[in-house]
């Protein structure tokens, strides 16, 4: 396989993981429960009933994952902190247990010359704050931003790079729109009251954490568009979906307002809930953008009806690419596509991007001898690679790639029958196997030194 392409000096190489798909410890050091610990202990949520109460056990086997970063010449690490960890119930003073483990974390990664970059939420919300409503509830945005402002106070002097949110419109879609994540709410379009109340946690998080001097971001999942057919209701109902997917969490933060596409939608589900001074919280200046990509969305006409949550287009499949063990079409030039039209769309307004998560499953089984044979990661991350470097040479302003992940873990719904790390987790025993695309990456950052 041909070297990969020179990126540009400084440019940052990392993994990502989240809290709860790898910590494990659920009930230890005071920690609180989440939303997914409600929502994988109920009977027929998850594969197989399975649940992150030990996950990787990364709480007590972190020295272990940090050795395997440094070891494979990665610059950098996405975790996420788990909120419950850090105020129980979502409000008060902080658990010092739980900021202690993140404070070891974060010395551990600087003795081994690695950048943390925290995300702050990534999906585990506080059982007792969704008690309260949760993200459709207001309130929730500000315990948010004192959450934000006991961690940073924590370990703000180390971390420079902060993630408020991971994909929110991900949590708003799955977790209270279809019912398929956690909380398991089935809102439909009602659902989106979450979204701003999400954008405005964001907004006063980035305030609090700007006053510290600290860089802010917000980790986006982005899909492009394609549409299915060539009617006009076609054309509209990819539209729509562009707008919902794409520009709903975007147009607020850069723009200063929600999408046009939206407004009819925005108008019935968001009226009274947008009040004066939300849209210039929710504007507070990104010093980045994340940007989350696995594939391309087809879109066409559809009528609204309860059985798909009220939404006005149905999701195509996309034929003719090969398919990730999850059955995700596999379009590396999307990543092009997507990050040509982030430039196209907002122009001045984008500040720079960071890839925060980008990967594949594959089915990954070891060998007589254990070894990890996965040439279908390796190809995924090679070719997504050339085309993230054909944007750069584009003149999209790109500084980092994270891949999405640095371990199996626990996929949510899909338990843990969904292997996207570089490094396999034997989840009887917790043991912890280097995959060939981990040996593959590490010889290519060390052939660019």
């Amino acid at each position: 396989m041909a070297p990969l392409p020179k990126f540009p000096d400084g440019f940052l190489w990392g993994a990502s993981t989240s809290s709860y798909q790898i910590e494990g410890a659920a009930r230890e050091d005071g920690r609180g429960t989440s939303i997914w610990d409600t929502f994988s202990h109920q009977p027929g949520r998850t594969q197989g009933g399975e649940t992150g109460d030990v996950a990787c056990d990364h709480y007590h086997r972190w020295p272990e994952d940090v050795a395997l970063l440094a070891d494979a010449g990665l610059g950098a690490y996405r975790f996420s902190i788990a909120w419950p960890r850090i105020q129980p119930t979502g409000s008060g003073p902080a658990e010092v247990r739980g900021l202690d483990f993140y404070d070891r974390l974060v010395d551990g990664l600087a003795e081994r010359g690695i950048t943390p970059m925290p995300t702050l939420f990534h999906w585990d919300l506080p059982q007792p704050l969704e008690d309260a409503g949760g993200w459709l509830n207001r309130e929730t945005a500000y315990r948010f931003a004192e959450y934000a402002e006991l961690v940073a106070a924590r370990i703000g002097d180390r971390v420079a790079s902060w993630i408020t949110l991971n994909e929110p419109f991900i949590h708003m879609a799955l977790g209270y729109g279809l019912g398929i994540h956690a909380p398991g709410r089935t809102l439909g379009l009602e659902a989106l009251p979450v979204a701003h109340h999400q954008l405005l946690g964001h907004g006063l998080a980035a305030a609090a954490l700007h006053q510290r001097g600290l860089n802010v971001m917000i980790a986006n999942n982005y899909a492009p568009v394609w549409t299915a057919g060539t009617t006009d209701a076609d054309v509209a109902a990819a539209h729509f979906y562009n707008a919902l997917h794409n520009e709903l969490f975007t147009d607020p933060l850069l723009l200063g307002r929600y999408p046009d596409a939206l407004a009819e939608a925005a108008q019935g589900e968001l009226g009274g809930i947008v009040r004066d001074g939300d849209l210039k919280a929710i504007a507070e200046p990104l010093d980045c953008l994340g940007v989350n990509y696995y594939n391309p969305t087809r879109v066409g006409h559809g009528e609204p009806s309860p059985e798909n949550g009220g939404m006005p287009f149905t999701l195509h499949p996309i034929d003719g690419y090969p398919v990730t063990a999850f059955g995700w079409p596999i379009v590396p030039d999307g990543l092009r596509e997507l990050l040509v039209g982030l430039r196209a769309r907002y122009g001045a307004a984008l500040p720079p991007i960071y890839i925060t998560e980008n990967g594949c499953s594959t089915d990954d089984v070891p060998d007589a001898d254990g070894r990890v044979h996965d040439a279908a990661r390796v190809d995924y991350l090679d070719s997504h690679l050339r085309a993230l470097h054909q944007a750069v040479q584009e003149g999209v302003d790109v500084r980092g790639y994270f891949i999405w992940s640095l371990m199996d873990n626990f996929e949510w719904a899909e338990g843990f029958g969904q292997r996207f790390g570089l490094v396999r987790v034997d989840f009887d025993t917790l043991e912890r196997t280097p995959k060939d695309s981990y040996h593959w990456l590490r010889d290519a950052l060390a052939h660019r030194g």
